[in-house]
């Protein structure tokens, strides 16, 4: 075969590709991977939502997960409903088929959203100025070094340290420290409120405190290098802690009895789950006050403080 006669057969054969397949009469079409879809029964009719192009839908983050029951046809559905005023876990979801239902996928998908936007926004620039604070910032320079480099979330330059020295002058008994952590969100929505609860505590029990600071990028040890610093007796910091799919606002307060640089984690006496959901901000201040006047009168904070107790 020539090249001409080449060039004429696969003309012929792309020619052959082009023309319309003429069925067999009574000819089935074999359904294959691939091809175009064709139901084998009647689709169901879609029902009306209520919403129109543009209309904005209702935000399922303030559904209240304690109420939110989507099991169909249920056994005793208001038993179950008591169990789940109890916690805010994703039980009684109901299902699609072997799925999620589509309100339960959203949910979680915005609980996600919601904590991994704790976690990477910044507590607003004036937020120390607004509250009557000092700001001070660890050794990170920006969030992502702070989010990849614990060591320097508790710590600071010389520079720093000067700015603390000044803003807390003489020695306090206790230090209150206010830092960001791992969430901003707890700290914009708790600390202001939970701090005030605590300063009037101290001051009903005559504890004399030094003024709040507030430290961006930072770590709990951020408040052992404070002690360093200042020679408080008491740090106790409110630090936004990694947020979690229930919320994204939990904060924790940590009380640690003659800081210092290298104290043992489990000389530290820790309050956590304080959000609207947990111990609310102001109860939470409240029973804090308590524990430090505590901690002072029994010189021990943390697992030495429960021994104490035992005792």
């Amino acid at each position: 075969m020539n090249k001409q006669e080449l060039t004429a057969l696969v003309a012929e054969i792309l020619g052959s590709l082009n023309e319309p397949e003429q069925k067999e009469p009574g000819r089935k079409e074999p359904e294959v991977k691939g091809g175009g879809y064709r139901p084998k029964a009647p689709m169901p009719e879609q029902k009306d939502t209520g919403y129109q192009d543009g209309d904005f839908v209702p935000d399922v983050t303030q559904l209240d997960l304690r109420k939110l029951y989507l099991v169909e046809n249920a056994a005793d559905p208001q038993g179950f409903r008591r169990l789940k005023e109890r916690t805010p876990a994703r039980l009684g979801c109901g299902r699609a088929g072997p799925r999620y239902k589509t309100l339960t996928m959203l949910r979680f998908r915005a609980d996600h959203a919601a904590a991994q936007d704790a976690v990477f926004s910044q507590v607003s620039q004036d937020f120390a100025e607004k509250n009557g604070m000092k700001e001070v910032k660890t050794k990170c320079r920006d969030k992502e070094q702070y989010l990849t480099r614990p060591d320097l979330g508790r710590g600071f330059d010389e520079k720093a340290a000067q700015e603390i020295r000044s803003a807390i002058p003489g020695t306090p008994k206790v230090q209150i420290v206010i830092g960001d952590g791992l969430s901003s969100a707890a700290i914009t929505e708790n600390a202001m409120d939970c701090c005030k609860a605590i300063q009037d505590g101290l001051k009903l029990r005559g504890i004399d405190s030094g003024n709040p600071i507030f430290v961006r990028y930072c770590r709990v040890g951020a408040g052992d290098a404070i002690g360093d610093i200042t020679g408080c007796e008491l740090v106790c910091m409110l630090v936004g802690e990694r947020p979690g799919l229930v919320t994204d606002k939990s904060m924790s307060a940590y009380i640690t009895y003659r800081p210092h640089t290298g104290v043992s984690e489990s000389s530290r006496t820790v309050v956590s789950n304080i959000h609207a959901q947990g111990t609310p901000a102001v109860e939470a201040g409240a029973h804090i006050a308590g524990l430090i006047e505590t901690i002072l009168q029994k010189k021990v904070s943390g697992v030495g403080l429960h021994r104490e107790a035992a005792l």
